[in-house]
């Protein structure tokens, strides 16, 4: 059979068009791959630089606890023993190691070995312990964060010595404190439990998580309840009018609006008109909740929709009232896709940093906050803090605190995965 020439345009024509496809698929695939390479690499480069700030530098010097200088009294009362010159203690430390420092300029620059806070570390042991007054121990203090720096870039100090911020006299100390055994790298416990601080080997993401946690909590207390219920009014009970669409089309387009606005909102009414506790996580919580209301409310109205009407029906059948067939039997089946709303809605609200900013959760706060109205920051906001510290031990600080919340919020995503594969039903 020959091909009459509308065959052959005909071919050609499918040619062509297989051509087009197998370019458009090849440039999906390339598209793909670029973006999954900026993403492997983004996340390589954060994890790579955080993960030193997981481990602390400590050196260690024998202690003498002078009674003359803690308690010259001999009363033991606390505020005494607050009160004493624990930096001297420190610093005779460290000339009884290297007796050969005389100059001035090299004892400053031997303190500088130790961090500015290894005073208060020791007033804490102390007050801790009123019995250590009078002994000599070894006690391990935590390192400047020059030291800290280079003994994680070079462990012997051999070379780089000025771009690691220590000098070769320091250098040299730092490599006779690790010939005898007295310098060593361990987990930074202080980094998860302790709040900011201007000093980096002493800053922590303690205070940070928790405000995060009580604000998260304030937020889920609100949202799910009020999202919950407008939903179930909305999709069952509500008159299809005028009004409830108006009040439809102003829920969507608040799932859209920017969240710098809530934050300006929470700060004129919350903290303007309510006089509510600045920079508190109460505040923020609020602020956080209704930033989230919207999402709870669309994801609990599409977890309603999903229910079939049969299973209304067959409430209504039996002589359920309408209040009984959505509570009793429709609310149950649609409350896991209602959740997975709820937790991802929380997953946003854990990353915002711009409402956060306007209410005053940017202060400088040193203490973990241990209520909803005592002062606090939140972990994307300590976050912002740090990348703009010029302190270079800050930056993997900032890397360290981006791997952590990015771990809460790949659980949060992983639990919301969870509940919608486990309880979701195929109808």
């Amino acid at each position: 059979m020959t091909d009459t020439p509308t065959m052959k345009r005909v071919r050609e024509g499918l040619k062509r068009r297989y051509r087009s496809e197998k370019r458009f698929q090849s440039f999906g695939i390339l598209a793909i791959v670029l973006a999954l390479g900026f993403l492997v690499f983004l996340l390589a480069n954060v994890f790579v630089q955080g993960m030193s700030a997981f481990r602390t530098t400590e050196i260690a010097v024998q202690v003498y606890f002078d009674p003359m200088v803690i308690d010259p009294g001999g009363t033991r009362e606390r505020e005494a023993l607050s009160k004493a010159n624990y930096r001297g203690l420190v610093r005779k430390s460290l000339r009884d190691i290297f007796p050969d420092v005389k100059d001035r300029q090299d004892k400053r620059r031997l303190y500088k070995l130790l961090s500015t806070g290894a005073g208060f570390n020791l007033r804490k042991e102390v007050l801790d312990n009123p019995g250590l007054i009078g002994k000599t121990l070894t006690v391990w203090m935590v390192a400047s964060d020059d030291v800290d720096m280079a003994f994680k870039n070079n462990a012997s100090f051999d070379k780089n010595v000025k771009s690691q911020g220590i000098n070769a006299k320091q250098s040299a100390w730092l490599r006779d404190l690790k010939a005898s055994g007295q310098i060593r790298s361990v987990f930074n416990k202080t980094f998860f439990l302790s709040g900011d601080s201007r000093e980096p080997e002493l800053a922590g993401i303690g205070g940070a998580v928790m405000g995060s946690l009580l604000s998260l909590a304030v937020t889920l207390a609100i949202s799910f309840p009020l999202g919950a219920m407008t939903a179930v009014y909305l999709e069952e009970f509500a008159p299809k009018n005028r009004w409830t669409e108006i009040i439809e089309v102003n829920i969507n387009n608040l799932a859209s609006v920017p969240s710098i606005i809530f934050g300006l909102l929470g700060l004129s009414v919350f903290l303007n008109v309510f006089n509510m506790n600045r920079s508190s996580p109460m505040v923020g919580g609020l602020v956080l909740a209704l930033m989230t209301l919207p999402t709870v409310i669309i994801a609990g109205r599409a977890a309603l929709k999903s229910v079939p009407p049969s299973i209304r029906e067959a409430a209504l059948s039996v002589g359920a009232s309408p209040l009984q067939a959505v509570f009793h039997h429709v609310l149950p089946l649609s409350m896991p896709g209602m959740l997975t709303g709820a937790i991802i809605g929380m997953a946003r609200a854990l990353g915002e940093t711009a409402p956060l900013l306007m209410i005053g959760m940017v202060a400088f706060i040193v203490d973990v906050p241990k209520g909803f109205a005592d002062p606090a920051t939140a972990l994307p906001v300590q976050i912002f803090l740090w990348a703009d510290s010029p302190e270079r031990a800050f930056e993997e600080k900032t890397a360290a605190a981006i791997v952590i919340l990015l771990a809460f919020l790949i659980c949060m995503n992983l639990i919301a995965v969870i509940m919608r594969k486990k309880f979701e039903r195929k109808w």
